[in-house]
């Protein structure tokens, strides 16, 4: 019988992080020894973005470099999985009767192998990518994310990326700025709403009005917490990660649930 695996939610932030070393990379390769080794990843990144949801199956999902302008060294990072195909199509099978189709068209964009790369650096655990359908309300993406309690109770690590603050307009371009207060007061509301089991603060989380607004100019980088918070059972909890607002308008706010 399969064990029950955590499920994660990261606050990706720059792409950077995946060459750099700091305490929040640090925290991901303790987290990549810490827990059990699963058989398969199952990703929802904040950057593939469909109409309709789809699945990734292919044996050797493309490394996706979605950024540009910065340093060469990290569009040479490599971080290639294999033998991916058939436990994404264990996946797909498990979906399909939900309405997800699947694809062989996209890969890994840097939402999954920026963190992969230090969770697990030698790329040896199969990886692959479930799509965020741009038709879904919040309360579909939480729903759909109910449908991967199975793949979780059969060894697959469900991870979900993307940050409960995004605000790349508002970014303050120095490493010692200040958070602003409505990043911060946006944060702490999610934060005390997962604490506090309140899934329904989390679904509903545009009636925060202005400071959801500021927080969340576009939403896609918040959906993917819908779908690790719905994976949560009534016997586990949710352990923060790694806190922080870096730039201002960013937040790196990261939880497992087990």
């Amino acid at each position: 019988m399969n064990k029950r695996l955590p499920a994660l939610f990261i606050g990706h932030g720059s792409p950077m992080n995946a060459i750099e070393n700091n305490d929040y990379t640090e925290m991901l390769k303790k987290l990549g020894e810490t827990i059990e080794k699963p058989k398969a990843i199952l990703v929802i990144s904040a950057h593939w973005l469909t109409d309709g949801s789809y699945i990734d199956v292919q044996d050797e999902p493309r490394q996706i470099y979605d950024f540009y302008g910065f340093p060469d060294e990290l569009y040479q990072l490599e971080y290639k999985p294999t033998g991916v195909k058939d436990y994404a199509q264990i996946a797909y099978e498990s979906l399909k009767n939900f309405g997800v189709k699947s694809t062989n068209q996209w890969g890994l964009d840097h939402g999954a192998w920026a963190i992969l790369k230090h969770l697990y650096p030698n790329a040896d655990i199969p990886a692959f990518q479930l799509s965020l359908n741009h038709n879904f309300t919040p309360e579909e993406h939480y729903k759909l994310g109910l449908k991967l309690k199975k793949l979780r109770d059969q060894g697959f690590l469900i991870l979900g990326s993307g940050n409960i603050v995004h605000n790349l307009r508002k970014i303050k371009f120095d490493s010692d700025a200040n958070p602003f207060d409505w990043a911060i007061e946006f944060d702490g509301y999610i934060a005390k709403a997962l604490t506090d089991n309140d899934h329904d603060a989390l679904i509903n989380y545009k009636n925060q009005g202005l400071i959801e607004k500021l927080s969340l100019p576009t939403d896609e980088h918040y959906l993917p917490l819908l779908y690790i918070a719905a994976l949560k059972e009534d016997d586990e909890k949710v352990s923060f990660l790694y806190e922080g607002i870096e730039l201002g308008s960013l937040s790196m706010r990261s939880f497992m649930i087990s």
